[in-house]
């Protein structure tokens, strides 16, 4: 193919194909036609009626005549013809191309920027006003192209097809939005996505629909793949999505804790790509596409449970059964014949767990999953890594299990006592047999008296009182207040206030006087009973005629 054109602008390019038909024509060799005109040439070559002319004219300077033969049309002649009718290129472009040339410097400078009358690049557009002022006037694609093979303007770089590897070792995957559907628990139409699994030596395809992007979702679609595969991947190739990388590098990615313990857990590894480079992975961003405008283009779906059964009906038939462009195969004849014996076997039912991290508050508790669980007194204030899973709760301290707890349901509470320190872990856990225990070790009429205290329906409201008991034996010691406590047993009083007042009199020893009734010694100021002794007068009635009593 060669390129041809008037006056060195518009220009296409043309087959050493059509120049032999066109000549071909003229010659009259074209059976039961007479030889045509330049016009009918045209029409039946599909090129214009002036281009026509200029190969006559060329092959005719080269010496071909209208009754030679078909033999005549021979390579020469038509590079003859070619090189006839090639407008002059001595660098093999054009004019507009060669007045650009002197300008390359300039443009470079304006394609890149930094300069200080232009610290950002420019576009073309503004370039070819700026090179317009400057008497330069080009067409805007030859300005283009130009910008891009000499100026470093959008330079591309090759690419090279990497090997499929061997069979059963690689899989990759990524998110693809498909549209909107009714989800029938909110009412409301939610975003569906479209989670691919591309084995990357047969092509086999498998879809999983969800309408999150989160770590249960994708482990929920990796579940339901590798029963649809028959075995798991040796490797997994995903995008840089969050719930699988935390943070992205080309050598050393985080990956997310979740991911790594389901990775352990089906026995895979994962090799992500790098950053903005669908090349990384591309057979399954290839098949986006195809899912995109096969699968639910035109579709109507009542719910995501229908959706998802098509989608693997289609992935079975139509995406499966269809001839690979590549490959010249079935993906799923392909993948049945070579791959499926070299996947690892499915993996136990998984139970996702829920990795976070928390911090031990002053009571000896941390709050996980809205359940407390109880720690040591030396995490208190330290955060510890935590993972949650349906059966068992695990602290972790840089990678150490530092406690494990049972699963507890919201509001549920798991203490194990042996976290409090000794002196607060009967208080904490209402024992009231322990704290009489440590009652009876510091003296039997202690325990006694201890035991009187919380003598109550309700004990637990009297355990103040004995953790005050115990408080008078560490500052007055267990033999004064078990002397105390007799003491007070004997008399049948029941109130660690007196205990305290005879430990501060220090008359827990001494025997107290019995009351004494009242009267049965004399007082000082007492008196003589004769002294309250009088003479009593007898009154006598006497009648009065006056209706008076007179005595």
């Amino acid at each position: 193919m060669f390129t041809e054109g008037a006056n060195g602008m518009g220009y296409r390019e043309v087959a050493v194909e059509e120049i032999r038909e066109v000549l071909r024509l003229w010659l009259g060799l074209a059976v039961g036609l007479p030889a045509p005109g330049l016009r009918t040439i045209a029409a039946r070559a599909g090129i214009d009626r002036k281009t026509v002319r200029r190969y006559i004219a060329a092959a005719q300077a080269a010496g071909l005549t209208r009754e030679a033969g078909a033999a005549a049309l021979t390579d020469e002649l038509l590079g003859a013809v070619v090189a006839g009718v090639r407008p002059a290129r001595p660098n093999g472009h054009g004019q507009a191309w060669e007045a650009l040339v002197p300008f390359t410097e300039q443009i470079t400078q304006w394609v890149k920027g930094g300069a200080p009358e232009n610290p950002e690049p420019l576009t073309v557009t503004k370039i070819h006003i700026l090179l317009a002022r400057q008497g330069c006037v080009v067409p805007y694609r030859t300005l283009v192209r130009f910008a891009t093979e000499c100026c470093g303007y959008r330079r591309t770089t090759t690419t090279v097809r990497v090997a499929d590897g061997d069979p059963g070792v690689e899989c990759q995957i990524d998110f693809g939005y498909l549209g909107l559907l009714d989800d029938a628990s909110t009412g409301k139409r939610r975003k569906v996505f479209a989670l691919v699994f591309t084995a990357v030596y047969s092509r086999h395809t498998f879809v999983w629909l969800t309408h999150t992007q989160t770590l249960s979702a994708i482990l929920e679609g990796c579940s339901a793949a590798w029963e649809f595969f028959g075995g798991v991947f040796a490797v997994i190739i995903p995008d840089n999505m969050k719930p699988i990388v935390t943070r992205a590098d080309i050598l050393n990615p985080r990956l997310s804790r979740g991911w790594l313990d389901y990775g352990q857990h089906a026995g895979f590894v994962t090799d992500t790509a790098r950053v903005a480079t669908p090349t990384d992975k591309p057979r399954v961003e290839r098949t986006i596409h195809y899912v995109q405008n096969n699968f639910w283009a035109g579709e109507r779906f009542s719910s995501l449970p229908d959706a998802q059964a098509a989608a693997v009906a289609w992935c079975q038939s139509t995406a499966g059964l269809r001839i690979h462009g590549t490959t010249a195969a079935a993906p799923a004849v392909l993948f049945d014949t070579d791959e499926r014996t070299h996947l690892l076997p499915i993996p136990a039912d998984y139970d996702v767990p829920i990795f976070k991290q928390v911090k031990v508050h002053r009571d000896f508790h941390a709050s996980v999953g809205k359940a407390l669980y109880s720690l040591p007194e030396t995490w208190i204030g330290s955060t510890l890594d935590v993972r949650l899973d349906s059966e068992a709760v695990k602290f972790y301290h840089r990678g150490e299990l530092v406690k494990q707890h049972p699963r507890q349901p919201a509001g549920g509470q798991s203490t194990d006592p042996h976290d409090y320190p000794a002196d607060k872990a009967a208080y904490a856990l209402r024992n009231i047999s322990k704290l009489q225990s440590t009652c009876e070790h510091h003296g039997p009429h202690i325990g006694l008296y201890a035991a009187r205290i919380v003598d109550d329906p309700r004990p637990w409201s009297r355990v103040r009182a004995v953790y005050t008991l115990l408080g008078l034996v560490r500052t007055y010691g267990p033999g004064p207040v078990d002397a105390a406590c007799a003491t007070a047993l004997e008399f049948d009083v029941i109130a660690v206030p007196k205990i305290a007042s005879m430990l501060e009199q220090a008359t827990e020893n001494t025997t107290p006087d019995m009351p004494v009734a009242a009267g049965s010694e004399s007082s000082r100021f007492a008196r003589d009973p004769s002294e309250y002794a009088t003479n009593r007068t007898q009154l006598t009635l006497v009648p009065n005629p006056d209706n008076t009593i007179q005595e």
